[in-house]
């Protein structure tokens, strides 16, 4: 594989060339990865996967005409066909009055930030296939498991790369590694299942593999042989795992395109209360070794922490260069991209802060509430908030975690469910997004 060097090399030069071609400005991204895999069953090796790809996307502007194009045939005959073919097609575009390059006065300047993503690392696979087999034989032998769905393990390394034409390039590379477990408890239509799995930039920072498949067996036990639940308004309280979806409602109704389209149920919030207050939502790009830490954005911004909610309200939309132009505001630095077509939002370490209460007291005072550890389908209608998902877990009777039961919606509004929403004190950065253990009151719930 190329290195971060060579990778933002190759960018720049295919930005250089478009220029020549004709193009009034350009950017370019180029992504390799190199990803080792492994998959076990029943304590026999059932799979070894190896991918390898390199990939190089071009974006050009001629007036407020564009284009994008993107190749794997990094032949110099190839390069040259694609800056041709990008220039062409840009010149026949409808023309964009929001389209363009970041301001080049936003640009990240000097060093880009050392994240500490790349160990460096080189797994072989037999190393993964002992880590998926210790997996998978911790969580086969929990009591009550019935069968597997197998063990995994994997590595990968990846570069990923930006220039454009005003004076940005630069780039970086992270290694990631993985472990997970899936079994089974019970028998016939009663069989239930579960898993669990973890993932870190560093090896030297993933949990036991015995760990994760203790896990997984212990949450499948758990949930063997559900009930059902009534109908009616009740308590939820979400798992961690779970509850994270609540942050992607939010971000999704806070993107630069669902507010300068006028599709988001948050349209008229910005500065509004929209959570209680107490309640903190942030994005934390700088994190070392984190999941979805990165050093500058899709169109070479600088990044920082952001507090998206702060005390319950509503301080920023997240936008990137041609929504911010369209909203008569500033890039906020979420752009993202992949090699192909134009910048989007993404957040990075996205996390809800912690409340003040322990899970224990959260649930304390609710006499019949339910515990949610799965959901199914579904989601939160991104322009009427309206949520509606199926959902497994276990009842909360007399403030305490009892029974499993299955098969039943969750309902409500998503605004409502902000604004009734608590956290507990337990959040821990375990995977891409992350809160605490969350209740909200009110919420509707249709059973079997």
């Amino acid at each position: 594989m190329l290195t971060p060097d060579q990778a933002k090399d190759r960018a720049a030069d295919i930005v250089t060339r478009a220029r020549a071609a004709g193009a009034d400005a350009a950017d370019a991204v180029f992504a390799a990865d190199t990803a080792l895999d492994v998959s076990v069953r029943l304590g026999a090796l059932e799979d070894v996967g190896r991918s390898e790809s390199a990939e190089l996307g071009l974006r050009v502007f001629v007036g407020k005409q564009s284009a994008s194009v993107s190749t794997s045939d990094l032949s110099m005959g190839a390069l040259d066909a694609l800056v041709e073919r990008a220039v062409a097609m840009a010149r026949e575009a409808p023309e964009d009055e929001w389209a363009g390059l970041a301001p080049a006065d936003r640009l990240l300047q000097g060093n880009v930030p050392q994240l500490d993503l790349d160990d460096g690392g080189n797994v072989e696979p037999a190393a993964l296939k002992a880590a998926a087999l210790e997996a998978e034989d911790a969580a086969r032998a929990v009591a009550g498991v019935t069968n597997s769905e197998g063990g995994g393990a994997s590595a990968s390394r990846s570069i990923w790369a930006l220039a454009t034409s005003h004076g940005f390039a630069a780039a970086y590379a992270a290694t990631s590694y993985g472990v997970s477990a899936s079994v089974l408890a019970g028998e016939g239509g009663a069989m239930v299942r579960d898993y669990d799995y973890h993932s870190a930039r560093h090896r030297r920072m993933l949990e036991s593999p015995a760990e994760i498949g203790r896990r997984a067996g212990t949450r499948t036990v758990a949930r063997a042989d559900p009930g059902t639940v009534k109908s009616g308004a009740m308590p939820i309280v979400f798992d961690p795992r779970n509850g994270a979806s609540m942050l992607g409602h939010l971000i999704g109704a806070i993107s630069g395109a669902a507010i300068t389209r006028k599709t988001s149920f948050l349209l008229d919030a910005l500065g509004q209360r929209i959570f209680a207050s107490g309640v903190t939502i942030a994005d934390d790009p700088h994190r070392p070794h984190g999941l979805r830490s990165r050093p500058f954005d899709g169109e070479g911004l600088p990044v920082s922490p952001t507090e998206f909610v702060t005390d319950g309200m509503l301080e920023t939309w997240l936008l990137d260069s041609a929504s911010a132009r369209q909203l008569g505001l500033e890039p906020t630095g979420h752009a993202a991209r992949g090699v192909g077509g134009n910048p989007g939002v993404a957040t990075s370490n996205l996390f809800m802060a912690a409340g003040s209460v322990p899970p224990e007291t959260l649930i304390a005072d609710i006499a019949d509430g339910i515990y949610i550890t799965e959901m199914l389908g579904g989601g939160a209608n991104g322009v009427t908030g309206d949520y509606s998902r199926g959902a497994a877990g276990f009842r909360i009777q007399d403030g305490e975690i009892t029974t499993p039961v299955a098969e039943f919606t969750i309902a409500g509004n998503a605004r409502d469910m902000f604004l009734n929403l608590t956290p507990a004190n337990d959040l821990e950065f375990r995977y891409g997004s992350n809160v605490p253990t969350l209740r909200i009151d009110g919420m509707m719930v249709a059973g079997a």
